[in-house]
């Protein structure tokens, strides 16, 4: 059975009548539309957008994101492997710090800095997350089914209240060619796709939300083995969405054209049939050619800005993707910082800084809007992409979840601001202070900036506080001990 993934504990129940909320204003497909009545019925689904009158249920009403790329684990990691002694800077030396959080990183700290993030992103406007998960194994030695890692990720998104699809990673190599992996990488490995699908079937059995599968990357995969990958899938789970990490630095870039003659997308490409099931994580130094094709055969591209900045990456050239029609979901990776429109703020200004130009993802409407319909309709691509596939969110309509982000016309950012300028001054300067409330399938679940189950918010702050301190993540200054 294909499982979408799973309903949290704060999910709407099917027996609940026919209610409506009405806006302002709301960003429905066809742009921004003032006052706007949303009827929603059993089970959260939209049944009618129809013009609304006072009294309001809030400001401005976009459709809430799908976190279409997360490592949750790597919340831990946000303020560590900063230091410049701790080696030349780049996404190589990151990763080091990476493995030493992955070695460590037990069951129940799993949980703890889970929980923290998953509350972060529904705070800030994500309902749904697909968590590219591959800390497989428990800590130590002993090697398992992925039942004890992948449990505490699916409890901490269960009760966090957001809703979770689990995209378990085949990791096998530690670099093209077939390379030996290193020891940090231990905890994210299997032999071949007969011990990857015994996991993957283990979390099926124990219930965990697997909504479809990742190839870490052509670095840990042998792109011999994707066809397999994909077969299996097939068979384990149903039509599914395929993830894989690609051309996200110049260095694997290289090191792809040394081993096969050919960069990483090209091999891809050469190695399976690229389609809408394929979404495409980062592809930052894809060439211009190559983002063609991923157009034309209908392959999604995930973008993280925040992280792609963070580890100094470099910038996607998202302007001509947009404006060819290709489609670019939003997802936050490492979660140093767990901000949609904080996301969307650095695609923007990446384009900017690149071209020296102003208001690049922009129509004569504004650049907020846009920006946030594109990446919303592409989050749902990325997450449900097969034929036939049920859409549940990405945009307000009919069939569609009522999954709701609200903005505040008081918010830092906004206030003074009508329905006109709200969204693109909540790009260029908001944060999540702006959004006034989140709707999951039509339940408020965000009231004001907190949770609504706000009582077990210091719980989750002392977890995630204790896990830090048990993880002991400090850099230590050039040349000292331990």
């Amino acid at each position: 059975m294909f499982m979408h993934g799973i309903e949290p504990k704060s999910g709407l129940q099917a027996s609940a009548p026919t209610r409506s909320l009405s806006f302002r204003a709301a960003l429905l497909p066809s742009g921004l539309a003032r006052e706007v009545a949303i009827a929603f019925g059993p089970g959260g689904v939209i049944e009618s957008v129809k013009p609304g009158a006072p009294p309001w249920d809030g400001f401005l009403a976009v459709p809430a994101m799908i976190n279409a790329h997360s490592h949750v684990f790597q919340r831990a990691l946000a303020g560590h492997g900063e230091a410049r002694g701790t080696g030349v800077d780049s996404f190589w030396t990151w990763r080091e710090v990476m493995y030493r959080l992955a070695d460590r990183i037990t069951p129940s700290q799993m949980y703890a800095v889970a929980r923290r993030g998953f509350s972060e992103m529904l705070v800030a406007g994500f309902t749904e997350v697909l968590e590219f998960h591959y800390v497989h194994h428990p800590p130590g030695a002993r090697r398992g089914r992925g039942v004890e890692m992948a449990g505490a990720v699916s409890q901490a998104a269960r009760d966090a209240g957001i809703r979770l699809g689990l995209l378990p990673a085949y990791y096998k190599c530690g670099g093209f060619g077939g390379l030996p992996p290193s020891p940090g990488q231990a905890r994210f490995l299997h032999t071949d796709l007969d011990d990857f699908f015994a996991t993957v079937s283990a979390l099926l059995e124990n219930g965990v939300p697997v909504a479809g599968v990742a190839a870490h990357s052509l670095r840990a995969v042998p792109a011999e083995e994707l066809p397999g990958l994909v077969e299996r899938a097939d068979q384990a789970i149903g039509e599914c969405p395929v993830h894989i990490h690609i051309s996200e630095q110049a260095r694997e870039q290289e090191e792809c054209v040394v081993a096969h003659g050919c960069t990483p997308v090209t091999l891809l490409a050469d190695s399976v049939a690229l389609g809408p099931r394929w979404q495409l994580v980062h592809a930052t130094h894809a060439t211009g050619s190559q983002r063609s094709m991923i157009r034309r055969l209908g392959a999604g591209v995930v973008l993280c800005p925040l992280t792609e900045a963070h580890l100094g990456d470099g910038i996607f050239p998202a302007v001509e993707h947009f404006e060819e029609g290709g489609s670019a979901a939003i997802g936050t990776d490492a979660n140093t910082r767990v901000s949609v429109i904080g996301e969307l703020r650095v695609l923007e200004y990446g384009q900017r800084l690149r071209d020296r130009r102003r208001a690049r993802i922009a129509t004569e409407g504004g650049a907020g809007g846009p920006a946030w319909a594109w990446a919303a309709a592409s989050g749902e691509a990325a997450a449900r992409p097969a034929r036939g596939g049920r859409l549940r969110g990405g945009a307000i309509e009919p069939g569609r979840r009522a999954d709701l982000v609200v903005l505040d016309e008081a918010g830092p950012a906004i206030a003074g601001h009508g329905t006109r300028t709200a969204l693109d001054a909540w790009l260029v300067g908001g944060d999540n202070r702006d959004i006034s409330a989140v709707y999951l399938g039509g339940r408020r679940v965000v009231d004001g900036g907190s949770l609504e189950t706000g009582a077990e918010e210091s719980e989750t702050t002392d977890k995630f506080r204790q896990a830090m301190a048990a993880l002991d993540l400090q850099d230590k200054p050039p040349g000292a001990g331990g």
